[in-house]
């Protein structure tokens, strides 16, 4: 699915020399505990940055993979720890109503705070439709004090934000990053848009659409393969995005063999996946994704 029936040229062995710089589990763990702290689910402030470089310098591991981990054990706090606050929505529901905040009761849980603020709604009889409709299209049908601690919720909470289109924004800059440096070293790839149309056409909707599917035999580092996925983040070892990813992998594998993944924050050495090699973005130019986060802290 995808390729063309006849490359023209046929496809040419490409070998790629990838440095990696993996970082240890251990490193991993000491950095993760310093970065990510119980009830702390936000953006954070300039002094909290600098006050987590100043406890990883003696680490080798950036402030930014540290940043990126503390996201990654967030997200899999928020998805494990799901279950738990649903169980207590009773409980989280009478406390909001006594008169807690959305925010107190988040560091009380340790959960995130829109998550929060959804089981709250849940102890009060909604339904996951209502909630979904009522957060994401309409959240002006709520009462006074639920749209003030939503829309605070909302600001503090970087996991669980109905609003992700930044994240989404800078990845696509990080895919076109990609894109131009297989191109600069002059590999045939199709893209995950050109993949995308001809799916929806065909299939009438996205089958298998990998960032990028080579038209070239390339091997990276001795490693054949025909396609590339790219992610806008530290390729932690923990199980939510191990198994996210490799679920994504494996339906690359059975159409198109093995591939790789380019972690944008760099990757964790004990993470494996079936079928992918791990690779960071020490090769890529990334002067475009520091333009666009610069002009999103300026606001333009």
């Amino acid at each position: 699915m995808g390729l063309p029936k006849e490359i023209d040229p046929p496809p040419r062995v490409v070998e790629v020399s990838w440095k990696i710089n993996a970082v240890s589990k251990e490193v991993q763990r000491k950095a993760g505990d310093i970065a990510c702290i119980p009830g702390e689910f936000g953006f954070l402030p300039e002094e909290r940055v600098q006050e987590i470089a100043a406890k990883i310098d003696h680490l080798p591991i950036t402030v930014e993979q540290a940043l990126s981990l503390r996201s990654a054990l967030n997200q899999e706090k928020s998805v494990y720890s799901h279950s738990r606050l649903m169980r207590r929505a009773n409980e989280l529901s009478r406390r909001y109503n006594a008169g807690e905040s959305v925010l107190a009761l988040s560091k009380r849980f340790d959960a995130p705070p829109v998550n929060t603020f959804r089981a709250i709604l849940t102890g009060r009889g909604w339904t996951k439709t209502r909630i979904k409709d009522t957060l994401n299209k309409n959240p002006s049908r709520l009462n006074k004090r639920d749209r003030e601690q939503f829309e605070l919720a909302e600001s503090v909470d970087r996991v669980s934000s109905v609003d992700q289109s930044d994240t989404q924004s800078a990845a696509e800059v990080f895919e076109e990053i990609l894109c131009d440096y297989f191109d600069s070293i002059g590999v045939r790839f199709r893209r995950q848009e050109d993949l995308l149309a001809e799916q929806k056409v065909t299939e009438g909707r996205a089958i298998i659409t990998p960032d990028l599917l080579l038209l070239d035999d390339v091997r990276i580092n001795g490693v054949p393969c025909a396609w590339i996925d790219a992610k806008h983040f530290f390729g932690a070892d923990l199980k939510f995005p191990r198994k996210k990813t490799q679920k994504q992998v494996d339906r690359y594998v059975a159409e198109y063999g093995q591939g790789a993944i380019v972690y944008r924050h760099g990757f964790c050495g004990s993470l494996r996946l079936k079928g992918a090699i791990q690779l960071d973005s020490s090769p890529l130019d990334l002067g475009p994704l520091d333009d666009f986060h610069e002009k999103a802290r300026n606001g333009s």
